[in-house]
């Protein structure tokens, strides 16, 4: 595994980490500046300025976009709700394109008011990545999905850990790992006890397409909101990272992190000279 000390280039920034606070032109210009190689923006952002004009700035700016953020959920109490969510992921692909995205990152969805609970979610979740598998493949867009810990099994996901993941991609598209695949998150698989099996299996089938970073803090408390910067929580981020790349993963390590009560009031600058001497420090 190679140091990424001096190699900021090989690093995005999630724009979640700086949360949210200006228009996604003027970010996209402070990440740039402070010598990151790569951005994954969210889709409000994006609709905000349009796809086309944040594809330009994208490419003007040398940046990658590692992931485009992300899906509506798949899984839904409303019939009606999924079908609204199923094209507004159709039209997020065409947004992705624009960008030029690595992947779209895909968020399934929980259990809260689906019948049969857990069964009939990851039912719905299946059929759900399914359907749009079929349109990414007409656009040449490929899909991530991504795990989430457990804890947001009841409102977030069903799709709680790489095994889970892996099955999910094999059962859908099993000759197609360039088209679907799973973006690995440290706060959401760290505890996973075969979370090293699990990784080289989704390596040595090529289906691993984004690797984000952050840190989970030992009291930390909310689990959405209280993420922790590398090197702050329990998290063995090398560690992590050689089981990554050791299963072939070649792309960027980008930094995800929601802080509403301390990162996210830190000007933004701050935050990105902060991830920046973390990523080679730590990571």
């Amino acid at each position: 595994m190679t140091s990424l000390e001096g190699q900021l280039h090989r690093c995005a920034i999630n724009t979640a980490t700086l949360g949210h606070r200006e228009p996604l032109d003027k970010t996209l210009d402070r990440i740039a500046r402070a010598g990151f190689g790569g951005i994954a923006p969210w889709r409000h952002e994006v609709e905000a300025i349009g796809a086309k004009a944040a594809g330009r700035q994208v490419r003007a700016l040398g940046l990658s976009v590692t992931g485009y953020c992300r899906s509506a959920y798949f899984a839904a109490a409303d019939p009606a709700e999924r079908r609204a969510n199923m094209g507004a992921n159709i039209a997020a692909l065409d947004d992705a394109v624009e960008l030029g995205a690595r992947c779209f990152v895909l968020v399934v969805g929980g259990v809260q008011g689906v019948k049969d609970g857990v069964v009939g979610a990851r039912a719905q979740v299946q059929d759900g990545i399914g359907a749009l598998y079929l349109e990414a493949r007409k656009r040449g867009m490929p899909l991530a999905i991504e795990p989430l810990h457990p804890t947001y099994a009841s409102d977030r996901s069903v799709v709680n850990t790489i095994s889970q993941a892996i099955t999910l991609c094999e059962s859908i598209a099993p000759d197609d790992p360039a088209m679907l695949g799973l973006a690995v998150d440290v706060y959401h698989c760290w505890w996973d006890p075969d979370l090293a099996a699990s990784i080289a299996l989704a390596g040595h089938a090529g289906r691993i397409m984004g690797y984000h970073v952050c840190d989970w803090l030992l009291d930390t408390q909310d689990r959405l909101m209280d993420r922790g910067m590398m090197g702050d929580g329990i998290v063995d981020l090398r560690g992590f990272r050689r089981l990554i790349e050791d299963a072939g993963y070649t792309g960027m390590v980008e930094v995800e992190i929601f802080s509403a009560q301390r990162w996210w009031k830190v000007a933004q600058d701050e935050v990105l000279a902060v991830c920046a001497r973390r990523l080679q420090s730590q990571c």
